[in-house]
């Protein structure tokens, strides 16, 4: 977008015995120096939010726990289908409940995204080409609409601040090579189609997700970062479902509306940072979290 200025993220907190080594929109990334996980990581799941490839200078309260509490049970829910990165929950103080000790991953350069509806960037791309990432699809669709059988939909990984890029399945080949690709794809669809069926016994539907894999120094390919949460997966409720328009959804889709409507007075052309949101819209976005997250263990969060 033109104008558009680089995202920004907040100093990360230093913690002891960790060193920092990186930063995205969410998460804090440190490597664990001494003590029995040495040489591991530690990933903290803050209470930032971002939008449209801002860091929002507002935080979700309890955002960073909520996320890293359903990433744990996903992560239980999928172990027969592949190995996650977690090691240890057993963290600092000042971040127990919203960190976990990891495994140190080479991650694949490919966003792996499976989509069993049509919305966002897929339809977009559908509406100009009657394809989403190389995947033909059958004429006529509208947002919403559940696809003939779930495709695997990959993402070029993009620099911070800016959009990850659409890729069809011969780019991931070109990138990772042939038999990678192929179990790239072939796990990614299983997720989705394990999460699908798991969410939708819970009156939610999993419109689409994006996995995080890598590989561990014996080859063995692993999930990592988050998975299946509100940010990294469209979440909406079955029983409002209608096809043809945008669905109500358990996300930061209340930020998004915020922040495009004349209240928030905020010109994205311009490219200039979003302004704080108001307490409601901090509340009621916290809520549907909450909410997700409830709905989906069945666990209360507090």
């Amino acid at each position: 977008m033109a104008g558009q200025q680089p995202a920004t993220l907040p100093e990360a907190p230093p913690i002891e015995g960790a060193t920092h080594v990186h930063s995205g929109k969410v998460r804090d990334l440190y490597r664990i120096e001494s003590g029995e996980h040495a040489g591991r990581l530690l990933m903290v799941a803050s209470d930032r939010i971002s939008a449209f490839d801002h860091v929002l200078d507002s935080t979700i309260p309890d955002k960073g726990e909520l996320l890293t509490r359903m990433s744990l049970w996903w992560f239980d829910q999928l172990a027969d289908l592949v190995p996650n990165h977690v090691v240890s929950t057993d963290v600092p103080d000042g971040v127990r409940g919203r960190a976990v000790i990891c495994e140190a991953l080479e991650m694949y350069p490919v966003e792996c995204v499976a989509r069993g509806y049509l919305t966002g960037t897929g339809l977009i791309d559908y509406r100009a080409t009657g394809e989403v990432c190389g995947n033909a699809l059958p004429a006529g669709l509208v947002d919403g609409d559940r696809l003939p059988t779930p495709i695997f939909t990959p993402a070029a990984k993009a620099d911070f601040g800016e959009h990850d890029e659409n890729v069809d399945f011969a780019t991931v080949v070109a990138t990772v090579g042939a038999e990678a690709a192929e179990t790239l794809r072939g796990l990614t669809l299983a997720v989705y189609g394990r999460a699908h069926e798991i969410a939708r016994e819970r009156g939610i539907i999993l419109a689409d997700t994006k996995l995080e894999l890598g590989t561990r120094p014996d080859g063995t390919v692993v999930l990592g970062d988050e998975v299946l949460t509100p940010d990294s997966s469209r979440f909406w409720p079955a029983s409002e479902w209608e096809p043809g328009r945008a669905q109500p959804s358990y996300d930061k889709q209340i930020v998004r509306d915020w922040l495009l409507s004349p209240a928030s007075g905020w010109d994205r052309a311009a490219g200039g940072p979003p302004p704080a949101l108001p307490e409601e819209v901090v509340e009621r976005t916290r809520a549907r979290y909450v909410e997700a997250y409830e709905l989906l263990t069945g666990d209360s969060f507090r």
